[in-house]
């Protein structure tokens, strides 16, 4: 009797080791590294994809593009890579560590206020009084200049309308744009420089000015498969069906 307990205590936890890796290996994994700026839309597109493909489980790990890249630089296990900038992915591409890459989305860069702000629509541009809409005592929240894409964008623009040096020492600088966006929102800093997309997901912010395209590089996304177990998904990203959720959150695509 006690053998046939035994016996059955076996094969039983076999039967359930058996259906754990059956389990195990019938969810697939694909991990996204992304900039924070895709943060609501590819949350959105992967939401949508898995009413189809329920055996696969998409990981996000959204932060500035510059840390991403450094991240999949030392290993990190990353599937697919999309950048907010092109510098990024080059800077990948030249280590030897991505082959080929696919330009995907673009954006545009606007100035931010508090949605409560007696500031309104101003034109953005050589001639825009600065001291007036930013006083010295208050802050200008922007990604990092010397290392994050919209920080990058922003500073360029800046340097182009003739400002960057004057409006310095009132930035305050983000990790990431995202970072940004919420030190305006919480009235930390009294205007943010941001993608119009990052803008457009908050209730908390308004637009009052766009940054003329000619005064910086094209804001664009690339895109780039790691590992060819990812490839479906990578292919879906540039579906109709994702290029709508894209579109609904103000990227264009191409």
């Amino acid at each position: 009797m006690r053998n046939m307990m035994k016996t059955r205590i076996k094969i039983f936890l076999m039967v359930t080791t058996l259906l754990t890796t059956f389990s195990t290996l019938a969810i697939e994994k694909v991990t996204l590294f992304a900039a924070a700026s895709l943060t609501n839309a590819m949350q959105d597109i992967a939401a949508e994809y898995k009413t189809n493909h329920k055996n696969q489980e998409i990981i996000f790990s959204f932060a500035s593009s510059s840390v991403l890249a450094k991240q999949i630089e030392q290993g990190a296990p990353a599937d697919i890579f999309m950048s907010a900038d092109q510098k990024w992915m080059t800077y990948l591409i030249e280590h030897n560590l991505v082959k080929n890459k696919e330009d995907l989305l673009k954006n545009s860069l606007v100035l931010i206020a508090p949605k409560q702000s007696n500031l309104e629509k101003i034109d953005i541009n050589s001639n825009t009084d600065w001291n007036a809409i930013l006083p010295k005592t208050e802050k200008l929240a922007i990604g990092d200049p010397d290392h994050v894409p919209a920080g990058l964008y922003a500073k360029e623009s800046l340097t182009y309308l003739g400002v960057f040096d004057k409006l310095a020492p009132q930035f305050a600088p983000a990790s990431n744009v995202r970072d940004a966006l919420m030190l305006v929102e919480r009235n930390e800093a009294a205007l943010g420089i941001v993608y119009s997309t990052d803008a457009k997901v908050s209730d908390k912010v308004k637009i009052i000015g766009v940054f003329p395209a000619n005064s910086f590089d094209p804001i664009e996304y690339p895109i780039a498969l790691l590992k060819p177990e990812a490839k479906e998904f990578y292919q879906y990203l540039k579906s109709p069906e994702a290029k709508r959720i894209f579109e609904k959150y103000g990227f264009v695509t191409k």
